[in-house]
């Protein structure tokens, strides 16, 4: 039955993070926020109705919630009166908020309760179960593995028309694709998905199931095939060690996996090629190169004389530390050469100097000093 918990994990992961692709290219990352929010009035309103927890129409009725969201959020937008942040944040704060009320005074006795909600549980997925085709399997697995083929029939139809709307919806538009049409239809794809994964994973944890995959992904490659693939990958990754940390730890499976998506986007973000980490490296390695083609180009404008390490020392204002550094390096890849307490430029450190100075169009020494 655990294993059961795991599929249905991975499965969650998957058809979150492939539409969280279009929302990271389109900055809807926070739009996101607003539908996973707003869509339990709409679960709400169809359970006054239809009085079933496992009612088709909860999803149907979330999803209509979730596009009233963005339209709403978009036409107060367009007045200009208000930011788009600022009309995400009152817009899905007011609906949540009837919704939070209409389900702490009418549904308190039944299983919209608002810990499930907000925070959601996946090991109780395995108890709801539906036959298919005479096996027994988790009725949110069954729901969530649609949902993933019809996310992925979906990408895969309108790819062309996702890549370029998430790009250029300016010239999307001029080429007469309908930008509407895909906005309006991905914006639906999120609600449904949202509204399945909510048992799993509740209206809070679900944004990070959305966007973490996706924005790791980003931050590795731009090609957008490249990258809807590594979003999944990264997604089944946080999911298998979201899944396994939580038991041996006895923890939420998925605020476990939401957090060990969060290390998995704070390693990507400082240590891939241009990440922060990368970056300090680089920056002290050209700092350290430019130091000491700054020390050969003053030994070769002196090349009539050798240097001492207090003349050097006192030019560059160098500490003792630093200039051992330096000079260590430069002797070892003989560039300079030690007469007693003296340096001097070797050949080789000569043919090194002049060739930097015409890489990096730097002038003479004298122009300077």
């Amino acid at each position: 039955m655990m294993i059961e918990v795991l599929f249905v994990l991975i499965v969650t992961a998957m058809a979150t993070s492939l539409l969280g692709v279009f929302l990271v290219l389109r900055g809807m990352a926070m739009v996101t926020d607003a539908i996973s929010h707003t869509i339990l009035l709409g679960i709400v309103l169809a359970f006054f109705i239809t009085n079933d927890i496992r009612s088709p129409w909860l999803i149907i009725a979330a999803s209509l919630v979730g596009v009233l969201t963005v339209y709403i959020i978009e036409l107060v937008s367009q007045t200009r009166l208000i930011r788009q942040d600022a009309a995400i944040g009152f817009v899905f704060t007011a609906l949540f908020a009837v919704a939070i009320i209409l389900v702490s005074k009418y549904a308190g006795d039944v299983h919209l309760d608002l810990d499930v909600v907000l925070m959601g549980e996946v090991i109780f997925a395995p108890f709801n179960r539906i036959e298919i085709f005479g096996l027994s399997i988790p009725n949110a697995l069954w729901q969530l593995s649609i949902i993933l083929l019809i996310n992925i029939a979906f990408v895969l139809l309108f790819y062309k028309e996702l890549k370029i709307t998430s790009f250029d919806p300016k010239f999307a538009y001029i080429a007469g694709f309908s930008v509407a049409f895909i906005h309006y239809a991905l914006m639906t794809l999120v609600s449904v998905t949202a509204v399945a994964a909510f048992d799993a994973v509740g209206s809070i944890l679900v944004i990070n199931f959305f966007v973490a995959p996706a924005l790791t992904a980003y931050l590795l490659v731009r090609r957008l095939g490249t990258m809807i693939m590594l979003a999944l990958s990264f997604a089944v990754l946080n999911s298998v060690a979201g899944y396994y940390t939580s038991l041996y730890f006895d923890l939420s499976v998925a605020g476990t996996t939401s957090f060990i998506a969060l290390i998995t986007f704070m390693i990507v973000f400082l240590f891939n090629s241009n990440g922060w980490v990368s970056s300090f490296v680089q920056k002290t390695r050209q700092k350290k190169q430019f130091n000491r083609a700054m020390i050969l180009m003053l030994l070769n404008e002196k090349s009539h004389e050798s240097l001492t390490q207090e003349e050097i020392m006192s030019h560059f204002n160098l500490t003792p530390k630093r200039f051992n550094r330096h000079i260590d390096h430069l002797l070892m890849n003989e560039y300079i050469e030690k007469h007693n307490k003296n340096y001097r430029l070797t050949q080789r450190g000569v043919e090194f100097t002049h060739y930097t100075r015409i890489k990096y169009e730097l002038p003479e020494m004298n122009d300077h000093y």
